[in-house]
C-alpha cells in the first residue's frame, strides 16, 4: 500500500480537463462502478481514411451555457458500451490525456450524448490509477477548476 501522501484522494465528483480536446474545465461524476469513460458529445462526425480514423465532435462543457468547443481526435475503436440503463449503444473510443489534481495520463474515452445526465464526463474504473483513492463520501478533493477557463481557449 502506499503512503498517503502519494496517493490521489478523490471525491465522487471531481474537476477535471483534457488538455489534448481543449477543455480546461469540466465537472465529472467518478464512478467506479462503470468500467469505461464517457464524455458528453454532439455533432459526431468520422472523417479520414480507413487506416487512420479520426472523429470530430462538440463538447458543451456546461450544462447552463451555450459554450461549445469543437475537437479531434483519433478512433482508437468502436465498442458496443451498455448505459447504466440498460441501452447498448456502439461509441466511438478516443484516447485522450486527464489532467486531475495536478497529474496527467492518458485514457480511454467513449463519445456519447449524455445531455440528460447531470455530469458532462463519467471517469470509469478503467480511467482510474493505482494510486487513486475514491472517497465516496466526499467531493471536489482536488482543486477546483473554473468554466472561466474557457475564455482563455
Amino acid at each position: 500500500m502506499l503512503p498517503d501522501a502519494s496517493r490521489l484522494i478523490v471525491g465522487w465528483q471531481e474537476w477535471v480537463a483534457l488538455p489534448d480536446l481543449g477543455l480546461p474545465a469540466l465537472k465529472a461524476k467518478i464512478d467506479t462502478g462503470a468500467k469505461t469513460s464517457a464524455l458528453h458529445t454532439q455533432s459526431i462526425e468520422a472523417f479520414g481514411s480507413s487506416k487512420r480514423p479520426r472523429v470530430r465532435f462538440s463538447v458543451r462543457p456546461s450544462p447552463n451555457s451555450d459554450l461549445e468547443i469543437t475537437a479531434t481526435a483519433n478512433v482508437l475503436d468502436r465498442r458496443e458500451v451498455t448505459s447504466s440503463n440498460g441501452v447498448r449503444e456502439l461509441r466511438y473510443v478516443i484516447e485522450t490525456r486527464l489532467s486531475l489534481g495536478g497529474r496527467e495520463w492518458p485514457i480511454e474515452v467513449t463519445l456519447t450524448n449524455r445531455e440528460h445526465m447531470t455530469y458532462r464526463m463519467l471517469l470509469g474504473r478503467q480511467a482510474m490509477r493505482s494510486d487513486m483513492l475514491v472517497d465516496c463520501a466526499a467531493s471536489f478533493c482536488q482543486p477546483r477548476l473554473s468554466y472561466r477557463l474557457y475564455a482563455r481557449v
